[in-house]
């Protein structure tokens, strides 16, 4: 007895030492997933893993700044300086354009790039739409996407009359509204209304699928009525040219052909971008940035998601071959080496605080749109398994790229030369006086016609913060003015916002993994 026994108690005392091993390897594993860097180059994609607290904290303030932004009547005091606004747009041609986001530190709505920031943060969510769930900001994101999906709907009365723009008067005053139509045509508008929508319709499809069919219905006829009365806006309405100039509308076209593919699976849009339409607008092997002026590279990522992610709902395999796939691939590719610090290709245009630098005015946009792709490029790398790319004989990583994004974040958040975070209302310095004529100007005030100005040469910071303003940004050399009239400087805009909430929501987590769209 005593023999068996003694056995038996070893026997046990075994299997619980190999358990306990086995516990401490799990536990190291999972450890070690949540907590790895993507430095690393061998990170595993999946469900959030480990929340990294500054880009969390970061995107908390940055999704404000769409409530700042907001027209209309607004049903939350979530912004407590803000008020409704604009509540008579549209009444000359009795239709309800009241809502809507003015598009940065002035009381102007350009359907231009408010449709632009809808497209930004609709992939944002697609993409991205777990992490932000996980730090709870992906109910606050969808929010403030329909406000502008809402605004273009109603601005979009029959199949081929989009309204774009009101008028830069006082908010007491009347404000007119501009449109396009057949006549007076305006392409690169109506195909980018088309893109925010098509791509909205994704992001609302099992939230509520009514939405998301009005959605697709209203991006179908926008696109071909961008497509069939071909011009651009700025020749129909001389007066946009002044603010935001379109230097094309070949790029909007494809862009909400990729848009309609993914949200349709329909062949026909994948053939219109692969075609003779993008041999004659896709600019193929000549990397560029992406911007409200510019989708090509936004296009050249999302077709590469076709190509590593099988989101080619009705093709066969060998179809991922397409020559105009692998082109837009190709440019890809070129954009991201231009991108890493140590490629051969790599811009020499940065600042010596490592930020991208493109141009004086809005300097920001281009880095932080940049890193946003960098990022979902990466992911898209990993999520397919190919986890390298060459750039002229370089072998480089998908952890570079997220690296890259990084930095652009970090410099964004505060490390920077200047030691002052650009975005406002995160960390301890930041602009206090923000371009902006609703925080600068109390919010118990009364104005005229005339009598606001005061509040633009005044002295004094800002009497209201805005909150996830993420200003224009520094000059080459790192500086930065803190001067309300530096408008080049100290303007937000929501376009920049988008690709900021972007970016930081693919940061936001230690692990990533994009799903298809479908």
């Amino acid at each position: 007895m005593g023999k068996k026994g003694g056995c038996g108690f070893v026997g046990w005392l075994m299997v619980l030492v190999i358990l306990a091993l086995l516990g401490v390897g799990i536990f190291l594993v999972v450890r070690h997933k949540m907590n790895k860097s993507d430095d690393d180059g061998d990170s595993i994609p999946g469900p959030p893993g480990a929340i990294q607290k500054k880009y969390s904290d970061a995107l908390n303030v940055a999704v404000q700044f769409f409530d700042v932004q907001k027209a209309g009547k607004l049903n939350e005091d979530k912004i407590t300086w803000r008020g409704d606004s604009a509540l008579e747009d549209g009444s000359t041609v009795k239709l309800d354009l009241s809502k809507g986001m003015y598009d940065a530190g002035d009381h102007m709505k350009f359907g231009f790039p408010m449709a632009f920031t809808a497209t930004v943060l609709s992939w944002s969510i697609l993409e991205y739409g777990d992490q932000m769930e996980a730090v709870n900001q992906l109910g606050t994101a969808q929010d403030s996407l329909k406000w502008i999906t809402d605004f273009l709907i109603h601005a979009h009365p029959s199949d081929n009359v989009l309204y774009v723009q009101d008028r830069p008067e006082d908010m007491t005053e009347k404000r007119p509204v501009f449109q396009v139509n057949a006549s007076s045509p305006g392409s690169d508008v109506a195909a980018e209304a088309a893109a925010a929508l098509a791509s909205a319709s994704l992001v609302f499809k099992k939230k509520d699928s009514d939405y998301s069919s009005t959605l697709l219905k209203h991006a179908k006829q926008l696109f071909s009525f961008a497509d069939k009365y071909r011009g651009s806006y700025c020749d129909s309405i001389p007066g946009s040219a002044t603010y935001y100039n379109s230097t094309g509308y070949g790029d909007e076209l494809l862009w909400a052909a990729s848009w309609l593919y993914h949200a349709t699976g329909d062949r026909s849009y994948l053939q219109y971008v692969t075609g003779s339409n993008g041999n004659d607008f896709a600019d193929f092997g000549n990397p560029s940035w992406f911007s409200w002026d510019n989708k090509l590279p936004g296009i050249q990522v999302l077709m590469v998601a076709m190509v590593l992610l099988a989101r080619l709902t009705f093709l066969g395999e060998k179809d991922t071959s397409n020559s105009g796939l692998q082109q837009y691939r190709e440019t890809a590719e070129a954009v991201m080496c231009g991108l890493i610090p140590d490629s051969p290709t790599a811009t020499s245009s940065r600042t010596d605080g490592g930020l991208v630098w493109v141009s004086d005015w809005n300097a920001l946009q281009q880095p932080v749109a940049a890193a946003f792709l960098a990022s979902v490029y990466s992911d898209y790398l990993l999520t397919s398994g190919k986890r390298q790319f060459s750039c002229s004989g370089s072998t480089f990583k998908s952890s570079d790229l997220k690296k890259f994004a990084r930095s652009q974040a970090d410099y964004v958040l505060g490390d920077n030369p200047m030691k002052l975070s650009y975005l406002v209302g995160y960390g301890d310095k930041y602009p206090q006086f923000v371009h902006h004529r609703g925080a600068s100007i109390p919010a118990d005030a009364s104005t005229g016609c005339s009598d606001g100005w005061k509040w633009l040469s005044s002295t004094d910071p800002n009497p209201n913060v805005a909150m996830g303003a993420l200003v224009g940004g520094p000059f080459k050399n790192d500086s930065y003015v803190d001067d309300r009239n530096n408008t080049m400087q100290t303007e937000p805009s929501t376009y920049n916002s988008a690709a900021m909430v972007g970016l930081l929501s693919g940061l936001v987590a230690t692990s990533s993994v994009v799903q298809s769209f479908n």
